[in-house]
């Protein structure tokens, strides 16, 4: 099989479009948990599913569902997830400052990177920066794996990048003086 059609097949599981009818946005299923939970009857199993939601435009947020059947906790942490969307700043498909967060364990490093660098990213990053439209961009994983808090890092990350107009703004100044000195 030609790597080319394994990546386009991968590409294929990451991303689905839209289970819950709205054609502008699009789900990422980052990571499945199996729980067993010990009774007298035997073991119980559920399911955790973390996803990625987004337009690729800028807004993307991320949810946890949990059930006892896959598909209904992938449905419910897409529902999660559109309730904590997010806009990020994207500026000529990348982000406009380095950042650095840690969420529990997991901590992770971004940075812009210039046109034609691709996505340089791990799998739950990837899916993050990808749903949020980043198109160039740097990133790494530096402390623990795990799916679920590598994406909160991520996400948290971006909700802390700022652009100038953002940073003018709060200084109440106008972008024009910024760039002029």
């Amino acid at each position: 099989m030609a790597q080319g059609q394994r990546q386009q097949r991968q590409g294929a599981k990451r991303e689905q479009q839209s289970r819950t009818g709205d054609p502008d946005l699009k789900e990422r299923l980052v990571g499945i948990n199996r729980v067993a939970k010990t009774t007298k009857g035997g073991r119980t199993f559920s399911f955790g599913a973390t996803m990625v939601v987004g337009d690729e435009k800028g807004r993307v947020g991320h949810g946890l569902g949990k059930s006892r059947e896959v598909a209904t906790a992938i449905q419910k942490g897409i529902e999660n997830a559109k309730k904590e969307m997010i806009t990020v700043p994207v500026i000529n498909g990348t982000i406009p400052h380095r950042q650095e967060m840690k969420y529990a364990g997991a901590h992770v490093l971004i940075r812009p990177a210039s046109p034609g660098t691709g996505v340089i990213a791990g799998g739950a990053m990837r899916a993050v920066l990808e749903s949020a439209g980043i198109k160039n961009v740097l990133a790494k994983s530096l402390g623990s794996s795990n799916p679920a808090n590598v994406v909160k890092a991520t996400f948290n990350a971006l909700k802390a990048l700022r652009d100038a107009n953002a940073i003018a703004q709060t200084r109440g100044i106008s972008v024009t003086k910024v760039f002029q000195g």
